[in-house]
């Protein structure tokens, strides 16, 4: 799947997630870069990202670099996570760079990094393991 049927999949099937304003940037056969745009919405006090965005942020872009390689499995889902926040990010763009690592019949591991645009400095590094459902 490209950006555009990536973007449009994630639009289509998830709308719920359609207020973070999520932006699939770049795809390849195994990285994927996602963009959250600023928004005061994600904010906890104190002025820095939330921790459940970061985490939705990390869910979706693995999610989504494992359906460019399937195609547009829905029932695809997340069966385990760990995930360190390691600072505070800084209100504005923050970007979800994830590599997927293993791609079976079953299962898929990613791993995804995040970061503040224009920083290399990460805010928090997760890895996740989806399963796939069985083919009909």
């Amino acid at each position: 799947m490209t950006e555009a049927d990536l973007q449009a999949f994630l639009d289509r099937e998830f709308p719920e997630i359609g207020p973070l304003g999520i932006v699939v940037e770049r795809v390849d056969a195994r990285t994927i870069t996602v963009r959250l745009p600023e928004n005061p919405a994600t904010l906890r006090p104190g002025g820095t990202i939330s921790g459940p965005t970061m985490f939705a942020l990390a869910d979706v872009a693995v999610y989504l670099l494992i359906l460019a390689q399937i195609g547009p499995v829905a029932l695809a889902v997340t069966t385990s996570v760990g995930m360190n926040f390691m600072r505070k990010p800084p209100a504005g763009d923050l970007l979800a760079e994830a590599e997927l690592l293993k791609l079976g019949r079953r299962l898929a591991v990613g791993h995804v990094r995040l970061h503040a645009v224009g920083s290399d400095e990460l805010v928090a590094d997760a890895s996740l393991t989806y399963s796939i459902p069985p083919r009909a």
